[in-house]
């Protein structure tokens, strides 16, 4: 255990379990990253990791919390994050580059062509979000240099050139929603293949990359608000879809989230001089001017349902909140966003810490509460007002808010340097 680390854990072991639970320790944003990682490497253990019965898939909130690890194995210097994603990662890739419980061709016997719903059985072949994994399978071959690493790299891109697409050229979210792009697929598949288009040579998919955008700013950006839709449907025949524009009915904070954190990473990979450069600075101006526009006075962080503040059922959530604030501290960082945004950025911070963290009840590890677990679009998840607020489950610590977590620290961190913030 490095120092810092050692430090930290006396902080939270050297006190009480009841007076700690009071009176968390002020520390640094990056500190609060590591706490997270620490806390969640303790509470998972092996259940992450691929099983011979299949339980565990492979799936993008897997990949953005081992993304999450990588990241701050490598502002800490302390190699325990990245082997504990290489563990988790490399235990579903074969020395042969396949990858355990990814779906290629048959037909899995559960599923229901006719059942929207998120039932958690998918139809074979396509779907976005095994891709998103791809982001941290190219960091582990840049790693280690271990060649099934890049192997499954080049199978998921593999996928991404077959992979089902409206008649505009957009990739449809998965192949069970036929002619559909949301907002959340855009962070699901743009990161990796921008990676890996940088880290193997394939400037002209960068123009492909660009129109993904175009066509989800396009069909989504409600100038009204501010703000974008959660999907769009290009035959506008799906129970939610509007039908004079194809769009759901209502502004979803995480759907937000996923479509800014995915600009500010691709934008990390394009190339500086590509002609689409501006657009998706646009872009990201528009997203995060939105995202300014509803961010709570009082608590500093999001609601769910983005646009309804204190409205009866609507609830401050974590990992939208995460999500906008990594967005915002990196877009600064990397100059894509203004200085003018420090202070929006400092209360989101300070407005996590406050609304969504706790200590456990174990007295060493601290939680991450009121996430929304999950949420689609289906006749069964209409993608109203109600859905998003009554409809869908809360619970602590879910990986899509642990990793943008822990991600926000490590940006905010450069903001704030040694600033300590607690709860």
């Amino acid at each position: 255990m490095s120092s810092l680390r050692f430090l930290l854990s006396a902080s939270l072991l050297s006190t009480a379990a009841p007076l700690l639970a009071a009176a968390p320790p002020a520390v640094t944003p990056q500190q609060w990253s590591i706490l997270m990682a620490d806390s969640e490497i303790a509470r998972l253990g092996d259940t992450l990791d691929a099983e011979p019965s299949g339980k565990q898939k492979w799936n993008y909130t897997t990949g953005l919390y081992c993304d999450a690890l990588v990241r701050l194995s490598a502002v800490t210097h302390d190699p325990v994050y990245a082997a504990s994603a290489q563990k988790i990662i490399g235990s579903f890739i074969s020395p042969e580059g396949k990858i355990a419980t990814y779906k290629v061709k048959g037909v899995d016997p559960a599923f229901d062509p006719t059942d929207n719903s998120d039932s958690g059985h998918e139809s074979p072949f396509f779907s976005l979000d095994n891709i998103q994994s791809g982001v941290v399978t190219i960091k582990l071959y840049d790693l280690t240099g271990d060649e099934r690493y890049r192997k499954a790299a080049d199978f998921m891109r593999d996928q991404l050139k077959q992979h089902p697409r409206t008649s505009e050229g957009g990739f449809w979210h998965k192949d069970r929603y036929p002619f559909q792009m949301w907002l959340d697929g855009l962070y699901m598949g743009e990161p990796f293949y921008a990676d890996y288009a940088k880290r193997f040579k394939e400037p002209a998919d960068f123009d492909d990359i660009a129109n993904q955008f175009r066509l989800i700013t396009l069909h989504t950006y409600d100038p009204a608000t501010g703000l974008f839709y959660h999907g769009w449907d290009e035959k506008k025949v799906q129970p939610w879809a509007n039908k004079d524009t194809g769009t759901s009915p209502s502004f979803w904070s995480r759907a937000i989230g996923w479509y800014a954190m995915a600009l500010v990473d691709v934008l990390d990979d394009l190339p500086a001089d590509h002609p689409a450069r501006p657009a998706l600075l646009a872009d990201l101006d528009k997203v995060t001017k939105g995202i300014l526009k509803y961010q709570d006075p009082k608590t500093g962080v999001w609601w769910q349902v983005t646009d309804q503040g204190s409205r009866a059922d609507n609830y401050l959530e974590a990992t939208a909140s995460s999500m906008f604030v990594y967005t915002l501290a990196k877009g600064v960082n990397q100059g894509y966003l203004p200085r003018t945004y420090l202070p929006a950025i400092h209360a989101g911070y300070q407005g996590i810490l406050s609304q969504f963290v706790t200590v456990g009840s174990d007295g060493k590890t601290i939680d991450l509460n009121r996430c929304c677990k999950v949420a689609t679009l289906s006749k069964k998840a209409p993608g109203t007002y109600a859905y998003y607020t009554k409809g869908v489950p809360i619970v602590p610590n879910d990986l899509k808010g642990v990793g943008p977590f822990i991600n926000a620290g490590v940006e905010c961190s450069k903001l704030f340097g040694s600033e300590t913030f607690s709860p």
